[in-house]
């Protein structure tokens, strides 16, 4: 017999696994279809790993430069454990895994492993909608929904050409299982990804450099973030190569790793490293969902939507997350699962514009982000007034040892509008949740300039940067 229910999810990342809790809370019925783990990308080969291995990295850097604090290691310099350093980053998966495994219990949603694909209309409904879900012992199970969310996310995007063999050659999803740490590596892409690893092997050790398309790396971030991070990671050894073009018929597997040719500007420029991470950005796993039973479309590798109620061409389907392009966070998704979810219950929710997603780099130092750049701003037509402070004047980044870093703020010199905030430095991404509850609200910056920060804190840059706008901060 087939499931009937109210609402049937598939794919169980941040993005599935937030609309189930919220529709069940909601008084729904819900069938979560997930054909590898619950938590999806994120806990188990994104967000959670990556930043545990970073964490990991940070303290074997501090370590390093212990004697700054008054420390001495009487004992001898520090030493990385690969195993040691992977044996952590899985408990604390397995843990994650393990609660999200009860919360789906408390809230009574059933979690259907196996692989679900969209049916037209059969026996089982007279609309498409119903899923077809093969089983991993081989058996099928259908469900039949009222509403479908499709939240099955996305997956590292290849060069076309490149020999990958996991080892020497990878992207991110094999590279979080490296069994040992490279002595070298080349990183195909200077987008955040790209980065983060960059930070995180350079900090072990490893010799990285960096091979970028666009002029500066993370381009798509503000101008000054670009330059903050990459002066922080060539301090530390990390060679930078912009405006540079992969020749992926000239890479070649070799017995002691990889050997790329490069373009620059004209130029050919040979490389090689013990190992390669690709990270050219992602697509959407949208293939093999049967939409062509559907009136759900995809494009350019994403399925559309309606911008407002995550809608797709089936008013009772939805699509949430990395499937559908744009901000690619699983924060985004969250928020997306509960703009969906209300939609389907009756609600008329308000989704935010990409825009005013908070973005975070998880580096050393880490770098966030809210709003429009400097020059996306004046591109817009915006009277754009800038305001920006240095970590280094406040005595929290002097006492905590990480005074590299800004804080700078983005206004409408028109209608004293906040257009943008963009901070590097020690806890950036734990610090733009003040601007993102800023922008939520609509506030100014005068009244984040006046509301009271404690002292000494990091966040006093943002009220201090703020104030600065009008020429008032304490620093400026």
């Amino acid at each position: 017999m087939p499931i009937e229910v109210d609402v049937a999810i598939v794919g169980g990342g941040p993005g599935g696994y937030t609309a189930a809790v919220k529709a069940a809370q909601a008084g729904r019925s819900v069938v979560i279809v997930e054909q590898d783990k619950l938590g999806g990308t994120c806990l188990h080969r994104g967000c959670i790993p990556s930043k545990s291995l970073l964490r990991s990295a940070e303290v074997y850097a501090t370590i390093g430069e212990a004697a700054s604090y008054g420390v001495s290691l009487s004992e001898g310099s520090a030493s990385v454990d690969w195993k040691a350093v992977l044996h952590r980053k899985n408990s604390i998966v397995e843990q994650l895994h393990k609660g999200l495994q009860a919360l789906m219990k408390q809230h009574r949603i059933e979690v259907i492993k196996g692989s679900g694909r969209i049916i037209g209309p059969s026996i089982f409904s007279p609309r498409s909608g119903a899923i077809a879900v093969e089983l991993a012992n081989g058996e099928s199970e259908t469900v039949v929904p009222k509403n479908v969310i499709i939240a099955t996310g996305s997956r590292p995007r290849r060069l076309e050409g490149l020999p990958y063999d996991g080892e020497r050659i990878a992207t991110s999803d094999e590279a979080l299982d490296w069994t040992s740490k490279p002595t070298s590596i080349l990183i195909v892409g200077g987008g955040v990804i790209g980065v983060e690893w960059a930070s995180m092997l350079s900090d072990f050790g490893t010799a990285v450099t960096i091979i970028e398309t666009a002029d500066r790396i993370v381009p798509t971030e503000d101008k000054d973030i670009s330059a903050e991070i990459a002066k922080a990671l060539q301090k530390r050894g990390v060679k930078i190569i912009v405006g540079a073009s992969l020749q992926a018929d000239k890479c070649k597997l070799t017995d002691s790793g990889v050997q790329v040719e490069v373009s620059v500007k004209g130029d050919s420029l040979s490389l090689q490293a013990e190992r390669m991470l690709v990270s050219v950005g992602r697509q959407g796993n949208v293939d093999n969902l049967g939409l062509e039973n559907t009136d759900v479309k995809a494009e350019k590798g994403f399925i559309k939507v309606s911008p407002n109620t995550l809608q797709t061409g089936e008013s009772h389907i939805y699509a949430i997350g990395d499937c559908i392009g744009g901000v690619q966070l699983a924060h985004a998704a969250m928020h997306e699962a509960a703009v969906a979810v209300e939609h389907l219950t009756g609600s008329k929710p308000k989704r935010a514009p990409d825009r005013d997603i908070p973005r975070c780099i998880y580096s050393r130092p880490e770098a966030a982000s809210i709003g429009w750049t400097e020059a996306d701003a004046k591109a817009e037509g915006f009277q754009v007034k800038t305001a920006k402070l240095p970590l280094r004047i406040f005595g929290k980044a002097l006492v905590y040892g990480e005074s590299e870093g800004f804080a700078k703020v983005i206004s409408d010199t028109a209608t004293g509008d906040l257009l943008g905030v963009h901070l590097v430095g020690a806890h950036a991404t734990e610090m733009i949740a003040e601007a993102s509850l800023a922008k939520f609200l609509d506030a100014v910056p005068w009244e984040i300039g006046r509301t009271i920060h404690p002292h000494p804190t990091l966040s006093e840059a943002l009220q201090e940067v703020m104030q600065a706008l009008d020429g008032g901060a304490g620093h400026s």
